[in-house]
């Protein structure tokens, strides 16, 4: 997907935002935007003297696209990075999965790989939990 797909607010021209402006333009809270910027590494602030983040209009852009993809979209977390990474998101299943029937005799087939493959399935899907229950909280409120 494009940055052009996502529908642009007027952004001021300028070299930095501040978290409280990049909020108002993106329509998220300040701890949301903390949050993806520990989740997508497409998004990194530049930080000051003051320790303040400090956002650029590519990062403005980025998030724009992270929020189209979560909230319109109705991508998870890990849905997004991968949309975000040029890569085409699985939708039910890990990538790999054990095929007892695919193991070469003599050979067990829960190897290191399908246990690796296991745990980053388990961890995508705490993932998603993760960002469900965040947006629960959200609908509460």
């Amino acid at each position: 997907m494009a940055a052009a797909d996502v529908p642009v607010p007027d952004i001021p021209n300028k070299a930095y935002f501040r978290i409280g402006e990049v909020s108002r333009l993106v329509g998220v809270d300040t701890h949301v935007l903390r949050y993806w910027e520990s989740e997508f590494s497409i998004i990194r602030p530049f930080r000051g003297k003051s320790k303040q983040r400090l956002y650029r209009r590519q990062d403005v852009d980025n998030l724009l696209q992270v929020k189209q993809l979560l909230h319109e979209q109705g991508y998870t977390i890990a849905g997004a990075k991968k949309v975000l990474a040029g890569a085409k998101p699985a939708k039910h299943a890990p990538e790999e999965s054990a095929d007892v029937s695919s193991a070469p005799e003599g050979q067990d087939s829960g190897s290191s790989e399908t246990v690796c493959t296991s745990l980053e399935f388990v961890d995508t899907i705490r993932e998603e939990l993760s960002s469900l229950q965040q947006l629960l909280a959200r609908k509460t409120d």
